[in-house]
C-alpha cells in the first residue's frame, strides 16, 4: 500500500503536536534549567517539522501520485494473512501481557509472526523463547524497564 506522504506528514504532526502538549505538565525540577520534558519535546518538535515537511511535499505532488494505491501484496492471501496476524499480535501483547506476563505473551507474539513468515514450528519457538529471554535480560534487568510478569508472579526474581 503506498500512501501520498501528506497523509503520514499529517499524522506526524498530530502526533508531535499530542506529545508537546502533554509534555508540557511535566513537572519542573528545582534548580535545573533542564526537566523531563526537554528531550521528548525535542523529538515532538522534529516531529512536527517533519510532518511539515512531508505534508507540503505530498500537497506538491497530489496530482503526480494518487492519495492512496493498493500494493500486489493485497492481492495475496499470504501476505494479507502475514499482516493481519502482525497486527492481531500488536493488539494481543496489547491485551494480554498485564495479565500474562511479558514472557509468555511475548512468546506467543513472535512464535505467530514467525510461523506467519514460514518459519518452521520447532525453530520458531525455540527463536522465540531466546529472543523474549534476552530481550527480557535486556529490559528488565540492564535497563531497569518494569516488565509485568503475570501469570509469573510468583516465580518472579
Amino acid at each position: 500500500m503506498r500512501f501520498n506522504d501528506a497523509i503520514f506528514g499529517a499524522l506526524l504532526l498530530v502526533l508531535g503536536a499530542a506529545v508537546l502538549m502533554v509534555v508540557q505538565g511535566y513537572p519542573k525540577i528545582p534548580g535545573q534549567q533542564v526537566g523531563p520534558a526537554l528531550f521528548p519535546g525535542l523529538i515532538a518538535a522534529a516531529l512536527c517539522v517533519c510532518g511539515a515537511l512531508l505534508v507540503l511535499r505530498g500537497w506538491r505532488e497530489r496530482a503526480a501520485a494518487p492519495w492512496a494505491q493498493a500494493g500486489e501484496w493485497v492481492r495475496s492471501p499470504r501476505h494479507l494473512g502475514a499482516f493481519i496476524i502482525v497486527i492481531g499480535s500488536v493488539v494481543f501483547y496489547i491485551l494480554a501481557a498485564d495479565k500474562l506476563g511479558f514472557l509468555i505473551a511475548s512468546t506467543v507474539v513472535l512464535t505467530a509472526v514467525m510461523l506467519a513468515l514460514r518459519v518452521r514450528p520447532g525453530r520458531a519457538v525455540l527463536i522465540a523463547v531466546i529472543a523474549t529471554l534476552m530481550i527480557h535480560f535486556a529490559f528488565y534487568k540492564l535497563l531497569r524497564v518494569p516488565l509485568p510478569w503475570g501469570m509469573l508472579a510468583p516465580y518472579a526474581w
